[in-house]
């Protein structure tokens, strides 16, 4: 019989697992082609501005399929604030028996999206990161600071926002967990000061300019996962040592790497994808002087990892 689990439930488990190495072996088996990923389906809003992500796919070597539906509305009537919500079907491969729906509203797509972060971090950011900047105070500009803390050594960063009384949430939330966090409206100040950027916002136009980034800063872009959200200006990608793509039949079409790749500033050839960085170190910084960009999209596999991470773990808890 089919199993429901609830947020709680999830949440409850989390702490048991460890996402951030779930994600680095989905990347791995992705990148070794051993993944059946379809393209992503989706439906995008402009009254209210949103959009749902459809993301699906499995193992070749594995027992499950995964569909996981999420969405995205950004000035939701309700709010006037971000809102999302979805869930994460884990299918029998053989049978097409629904094993368990995991109702997770869209917490699990947050954390398999931090934890990412941490991975493009861990072999792409410098080895000594002054302050850790942050563009977006919403849910994840908290969670991708957070699961930086076990590949990165730093309790310092600037946080920018569209207003002061989101950056002051944000100190406000962040600060008790250890960290000590300055907030500007301006993204010169962390560019400025931060050699290690996270880009987390759903912009259309471009944040980052290329004459603001320094020699050595690494910039986890995970904003961009639609074909029209642009958070850098394509030239940063031009100027890049390295650019790195979670998916590159992905980032053909959605996410920084597509906005570089219409304006002719970036080819083809250069792009690397992030699961051969992990399995072949010379893929990976070779200087404190290189900039490296990782473009984030969201791959199935990282819903694939999560999800049977989850289960087997609430599973051998019932026993």
């Amino acid at each position: 019989m089919s199993k429901i689990y609830n947020l709680a439930q999830i949440k409850g488990i989390l702490n048991s697992l460890q996402p951030i190495q779930e994600i680095e072996k989905g990347f791995m088996a992705y990148s070794a082609g051993k993944a059946v990923i379809p393209p992503v389906g989706e439906m995008l809003f402009e009254d209210p501005p949103g959009d749902i992500h459809i993301k699906y796919g499995y193992l070749v070597d594995d027992d499950y399929y995964v569909i996981k539906i999420a969405s995205g509305f950004f000035e939701s009537p309700a709010t006037s604030r971000y809102t999302s919500d979805g869930l994460i079907l884990l299918f029998k491969k053989g049978t097409g028996e629904l094993v368990c729906a995991l109702l997770d509203e869209c917490h699990l797509t947050n954390v398999r999206t931090a934890a990412a972060g941490a991975v493009s971090a861990k072999y792409l950011a410098p080895k000594n990161i002054g302050c850790i900047g942050v563009l977006g105070a919403g849910t994840q500009g908290r969670m991708q600071v957070e699961y930086l803390a076990p590949v990165i050594d730093c309790k310092e960063v600037m946080v920018w926002g569209m207003n002061q009384n989101e950056l002051d949430d944000y100190k406000k939330d962040m600060e008790p967990l250890g960290y000590r966090i300055q907030t500007t409206l301006n993204t010169e100040d962390i560019t400025d000061r931060c050699n290690l950027i996270v880009t987390a916002t759903p912009s259309k136009s471009p944040l980052l300019s290329a004459d603001q980034i320094r020699k050595g800063t690494h910039i986890t872009a995970m904003g961009s996962d639609t074909p029209e959200k642009n958070e850098l200006d394509p030239r940063i990608l031009q100027k890049a040592d390295i650019v790195v793509a979670d998916s590159i039949s992905q980032c053909l079409s959605r996410g920084e790497i597509h906005q570089a790749l219409r304006v002719g500033l970036l080819e083809k050839e250069r792009i690397v994808e992030l699961g051969n960085v992990i399995a072949r170190p010379e893929l990976r910084r070779i200087s404190e002087e290189q900039i490296t960009i990782a473009d984030l999209t969201g791959v199935a596999v990282q819903d694939i990892q999560i999800a049977k991470a989850v289960f087997h773990a609430l599973k051998l808890k019932e026993v």
